[in-house]
């Protein structure tokens, strides 16, 4: 079988980062991801954060991974706060230098900067998203407030290729679920009570991320969202999912709900 080789993109800012990567790399051992981690870039340098010195070490030393680490913020610092777009230009060019591997394409795993234009033309790119392909754009917690207003019927997340315009890029998959469901509806009723009286504005002084029905739409994205980024990368090494074809974005809601219910990856 040939393996695609892939290029992992990190600020590994986090637990999440971490784990993420643990994840694909024992699925890539155990055979179910016809992949090869050509390089783990990481865009900080030991000694600059708990959580990256440790994602440095694991790929290194556990997972005998080459690892490029070149800090973000150590960079032209002056220039990053007067002239962030030529920074970002200017950075991503050095980026580009030390990349020492060809590869069929790179996810952004926890990659906390925005990509230059040439970075993005350079290398197909690819990016969770936490809304369906069409949905509202921004942060994570941007989207949850905007389903919240909207009184969505329904959301999920894709993973998309990553251009110059964020969050505008072509879906290449994605999963979908209801927000209608006998578990979504009391909050609901809860927090539209608490919309009447305070407005979203209101709400979010009031309870910000503690709002319930804002919890649980979370809590069911976060749990459907590792499985996509898998059965993404699954499908990308089987060619199962081309860039550029028509038959995108692929739904993989029914592969993602039978990891829930099961536990498991299954071919």
């Amino acid at each position: 079988m040939k393996f695609k080789k892939i290029g992992w993109f990190t600020t590994g800012g986090d637990s999440a980062a971490i784990d993420l990567l643990k994840i694909v790399y024992s699925e890539i051992k155990s055979g179910f991801l016809p992949l090869k981690i050509a390089y783990v870039f990481i865009s900080k340098e030991p000694g600059e954060g708990f959580f990256s010195d440790k994602l440095i070490q694991i790929a290194k030393e556990e997972m005998g991974l080459n690892v490029i680490s070149f800090s973000a913020l150590k960079f032209e610092p002056e220039l990053r706060k007067k002239d962030k777009e030529t920074w970002r230009e200017i950075y991503h060019e050095e980026i580009l230098k030390r990349l020492d591997e060809d590869i069929d394409f790179g996810v952004l795993a926890g990659y906390m900067w925005i990509t230059s234009s040439k970075f993005c033309n350079s290398l197909k790119l690819i990016n969770l998203h936490p809304a369906l392909p069409g949905g509202p754009k921004g942060s994570w917690q941007e989207v949850m407030w905007q389903l919240i207003s909207a009184r969505a019927a329904e959301t999920g997340a894709m993973m998309h290729l990553v251009t110059p315009e964020l969050d505008e890029g072509p879906p290449i998959s994605y999963f979908r679920f209801s927000l209608r469901t006998p578990e979504f509806i009391p909050l609901w009723e809860e927090t539209e009570k608490k919309l009447l009286k305070y407005h979203l504005t209101g709400l979010k002084k009031l309870e910000g991320e503690e709002n319930k029905l804002f919890k649980k739409i979370r809590e069911e994205e976060v749990k459907r969202e590792l499985p996509l980024i898998v059965y993404t990368l699954k499908y990308l090494g089987e060619d199962k999912i081309v860039f550029g074809s028509d038959d995108l974005p692929l739904d993989l809601t029914r592969e993602i709900e039978n990891y829930i219910k099961t536990g498991g990856y299954h071919e």
